[in-house]
């Protein structure tokens, strides 16, 4: 670095603290970086190694019980750790800008979204009036948002997810700052959506030449877009090189550890974790527990080299309308089709992909499957096992819904936090095993909790005692709880962590080839449905436009929806 040029940001020593009941943990620990001017930075690591911590101690928006021990953040020379607040907070929008992970909830939901952008434009620049409107509106054009001048007045609420990207993107480039803080912009996003908030961003940093800190453990985004890259693990960075030879030759075991967990097509039928999903003791006893778990096994498997058998799901010309209701009095004025004559069916120990951009009706179909929509009109039919699930009486139904369970894309939200992880899945199988009595169905909740690799005590514990993809583990137990034959799986892996997600696909192929289960994979990440699925379908605007194998999808792809999906993908 030349003395006369110093770097944009230097962090030298950086040390953040939180105080708990055993005394202080170290967050982040001697963290050494620099930005320079115009150049993408990744910090790249998994949940819990410190990367957002480190995000928030440069704004110095910490929480309450974390505080910078040691070390100097300098912005242009200036140390941010010495700035009274009345000027950190003219540094905090005007010179450093921030988009957060969820836009949903960093969004103010009682605000009109033009008057959040005046917000930022009336504290740094010298805009007032019907300029700042004016200049709100050109932030809203800038980034894509169509009709500006009327969408200025609406509401987050009246937005797409990528839509209320853009808009914190608004936000936090309307000072024009010299550094923007990206906090996983894109990890919620499906593959389109986010490869158009990358190009946006880094046209806006071409115009700009500001610099971007990009934060994220997609290490297929931070390929294409970043010049350099940290690896950061328990607080500390472990391996900082330039984005071409990080990739080209990490050193350091752990980002080859990452590297090895992304799932892809040419993994397909080898493990991606280098942790055992299984604890040893519980491989001693897996055929016993297998025998326990489930009696059908056999017959399941019986047919096909893949484990692959008879049709066991055949849905035929599903159709979804929700209600538009107007007036005072609510009434309903119309109807809206999200999901337009979808039809396929599902083997047992097959797993199908149902692919497609966010809204395209994938979640509203597997929710329609198990009934779980209320107030829509849902027609067609569902045959499960021959039994048709969407015309099933309620007792029909109770008895049905025991071949055929789902895990949520959000474990922590689908799990109830008052109860213990041993009442949580013992409801469920008393619910729908009655049959069976107290003891057999706690024999039954130890022996899922170890085949998921979760520890003896977890049924005494509480799920926020867990981590994200321990909390995914419960939540496939619980599905698993009452021996279903077909599992629709939302979204499961989405919100995890790399080595996290290569641990629970691990744990889902494992249980597909015991249990012959068969998986409808509700997803819009690629790299899931190269390594796991035999069938895949897309979907579009409510519709299936194209289905057929894995092979002949990914590699020969039909439609230009499929196409256009395809070449959004970011790719190591």
């Amino acid at each position: 670095m030349n003395a006369s040029s110093p770097s944009l940001l230097s962090i030298d020593g950086l040390e953040v603290a939180i105080a708990g009941e055993q005394g202080l943990t170290h967050a982040v620990k001697r963290l050494q970086l620099a930005i320079e001017r115009g150049e993408t930075f990744a910090l790249v690591g998994e949940s819990g190694c410190g990367k957002s911590m480190t995000a928030m101690a440069l704004l110095r928006l910490l929480p309450d019980a974390a505080r910078i021990v040691a070390g100097q953040v300098a912005l242009e020379g200036l140390d941010l750790n010495r700035l009274p607040e009345s000027q950190m907070r003219g540094v905090r929008g005007g010179r450093i800008g921030i988009i957060f992970q969820e836009p949903s909830t960093s969004l103010n939901p009682v605000m009109r979204v033009g008057d959040q952008i005046m917000e930022t434009l009336l504290a740094h620049t010298p805009l007032r009036g019907n300029a700042a409107r004016a200049r709100a509106i050109e932030w809203l054009r800038r980034v894509g948002i169509p009709e500006p001048e009327r969408r200025i007045d609406d509401f987050p609420f009246q937005f797409s997810g990528g839509q209320k990207q853009r808009i914190m993107i608004a936000i936090a480039l309307a000072a024009e700052p010299a550094l923007l803080i990206a906090d996983e912009p894109t990890t919620a996003l499906d593959v389109t959506v986010q490869a158009q908030v990358l190009d946006l961003l880094a046209e806006i940093q071409r115009e700009m030449g500001m610099a971007i800190l990009l934060i994220t453990h997609d290490l297929a985004v931070v390929r294409h877009v970043a010049q350099h890259v940290a690896l950061m693990r328990a607080g500390e960075i472990v391996e900082s090189a330039a984005a071409d030879e990080f990739f080209a030759n990490p050193k350091h075991p752990y980002a080859r550890e990452l590297f090895a967990a992304i799932p892809t097509y040419e993994k397909r039928g080898r493990p991606l974790s280098a942790v055992s999903v299984t604890p040893a003791a519980v491989v001693a006893t897996t055929q016993q527990n297998n025998d326990a778990i489930s009696q059908d096994t056999t017959a399941s498997r019986a047919a096909g080299d893949h484990g692959v058998g008879e049709i066991i799901l055949e849905v035929q010309d599903l159709l979804v309308h929700y209600p538009v209701r107007k007036g005072l009095l609510r009434r309903i004025d119309s109807w809206v089709q999200a999901v337009n004559s979808v039809t396929f069916d599902l083997r047992a120990g097959e797993t199908l992909a149902l692919l497609g951009e966010s809204g395209c009706g994938k979640t509203t179909t597997g929710k329609a499957l198990l009934r779980l929509i209320s107030g829509a009109k849902i027609t067609g039919r569902a045959l499960l096992n021959g039994q048709d699930l969407l015309s099933a009486g309620p007792g029909e139904l109770r008895r049905l819904r025991q071949d055929i369970q789902i895990v949520f894309q959000d474990p922590f939200a689908s799990l109830n936090p008052r109860m213990r992880v041993g009442e949580i899945l013992d409801e469920g199988i008393a619910s729908l095993r009655p049959d069976m009595s107290p003891a057999a169905r706690a024999a039954r909740t130890q022996r899922l909790l170890q085949r998921v690799g979760l520890p003896a005590n977890a049924h005494q514990r509480y799920p926020h005692e867990f981590s994200g993809g321990q909390r995914q583990r419960i939540a496939i137990a619980r599905a698993l709880a009452v021996e279903p034959k077909v599992l629709i799986c939302d979204e499961p892996t989405s919100a995890l962590d790399v080595s996290v997600q290569a641990q629970i696909l691990d744990l889902l192929r494992e249980l597909q080839a015991e249990l012959g289960i068969a998986y409808l994979f509700i997803t819009h990440n690629f790299g899931v449905v190269e390594y796991l699925a035999d069938r895949i379908a897309i979907m579009h605007g409510g519709r299936i436009v194209e289905s057929g194998s894995a092979d002949a999808v990914l590699h020969a792809p039909q439609h230009d929806m499929t196409r256009r999906l395809l070449a959004a993908v970011p790719r190591l």
